[in-house]
């Protein structure tokens, strides 16, 4: 099967307990695409990753770490040591 990429950015708000809680996540169609979402997005949430991953969607096998493209504020784990 083909092998595609795709950028994704993934916004954080507040949730229970001081934690973090993820927003719908955003397809977009390029990296500029997605680093520019992920810049509009950083002043109003506590924090915003632009990632790009390959993979195979028909076998749902993709990259084991994503490739960071933009990062802003407080992030969980594989993308606040990224």
């Amino acid at each position: 099967m083909a092998r595609e990429t795709i950028y994704v950015v993934q916004a954080y708000h507040a949730g229970k307990r001081g934690g973090l809680k993820a927003d719908t996540p955003i397809p977009c169609r390029s990296a500029e695409a997605a680093r520019r979402a992920a810049e509009r997005l950083a002043p109003s949430r506590l924090g915003v990753v632009a990632f790009t991953t390959s993979g195979d969607a028909e076998m749902g096998d993709y990259d084991d770490e994503p490739k960071i493209i933009f990062k802003a504020g407080s992030l969980p784990p594989p993308f606040d040591d990224a």
